[in-house]
């Protein structure tokens, strides 16, 4: 019998380093994630890119449209070069209110075209697209670029993270004011441009929380596959091996570290099985997620009148 609870383990932030890269491609190939994001303008690029290439389909690889350059010493500039997409040094925006306060949306528009061609001329075939660090989300100052995003991924036939409905056991999704409202309207509008989205996100924390030990990660990393509800969920990792200059450079790089174990880790896969979870991609996103047109059309009247 089908599962009908299933996950998409999405490994972010391909191509941003040899640390990340090598952690990535370890678990693609061992099927122990169902995909990975890859990042046009960061260092390490053409390396997953090359990687990622050869396998072909064999592997569920995406677009992480990325317009921030956040650690200090180990920075990226845009593809484009457009002014308002970088900061004094040429490189982008260090933090994600920085973006949305400078960020000019024909800019922003012409750095995703070129970062989703940069992935298609180096060969790789890419199944759906998110966003590094949030940033066309509008959850700094309210301005988002969501619906460029959906329009650019409706052109291409391509999913695109965001989730249709909050888990309300999501305590950080949950806690964002106006949250649902807002989702619903955008939800309707990636309806509208054909654009399939998961079901649900499962966020957890990015840094090391106070007294976290990676025991009592794994430990709430499990028992949140006991609670995962049915349907498409997709949660996020940024696993990478450890590595000095890494060390050096990322303040969140043990949890980078303990999330490439996690996934290894023979509890978080008998937790897998025991809780009857299988693993997707978001090529089961786009063949089931796509919703009616009409439909969409009558919710958008149901807001208007």
């Amino acid at each position: 019998m089908t599962s009908r609870k299933r996950l998409i383990l999405n490994c972010d932030d391909f191509g941003q380093c040899r640390a990340a890269n090598e952690a990535i491609i370890a678990l693609l190939e061992e099927g122990l994630a169902s995909s990975a994001t890859i990042m046009a303008p960061a260092p390490a690029f053409r390396e997953a890119a090359q990687w990622a290439r050869r396998q072909g389909d064999r592997v569920s690889i995406g677009a992480h449209l990325t317009f921030t350059s956040e650690f200090p010493g180990w920075r990226w500039g845009s593809l484009t070069g457009a002014a308002s997409l970088q900061d004094a040094e040429g490189f982008l925006h260090p933090d994600v209110e920085s973006f949305e306060r400078r960020a000019e949306a024909r800019d922003v528009k012409r750095e995703m075209e070129a970062q989703f061609r940069a992935v298609r001329d180096a060969g790789v075939r890419i199944t759906h697209a998110d966003n590094h660090m949030g940033s066309l989300y509008g959850l700094a100052t309210g301005r988002s670029h969501l619906q460029l995003t959906l329009r650019e991924c409706s052109a291409r036939r391509l999913p695109f993270r965001l989730f249709r409905r909050i888990w309300e056991q999501d305590a950080f999704l949950a806690s964002i004011a106006g949250a649902e409202k807002t989702l619903g309207k955008v939800v309707l509008l990636a309806d509208l441009l054909g654009v399939p989205l998961p079901d649900y996100l499962v966020s957890h924390p990015y840094h090391v929380e106070p007294g976290e030990t990676y025991a009592s990660f794994k430990a709430i990393l499990c028992a949140k596959l006991y609670e995962l509800p049915e349907g498409i969920t997709e949660t996020y990792v940024h696993p990478a091996v450890p590595d000095r200059d890494m060390e050096r450079i990322v303040p969140s790089w043990e949890k980078r570290v303990w999330e490439f174990r996690l996934l290894q880790d023979d509890d978080f896969l008998y937790a897998l099985r025991d809780a009857g979870i299988a693993l997707a991609t978001y090529r089961d996103v786009a063949r089931e997620q796509k919703r009616s047109r009409l439909g969409a059309l009558m919710g958008i009247g149901k807001l208007l009148g």
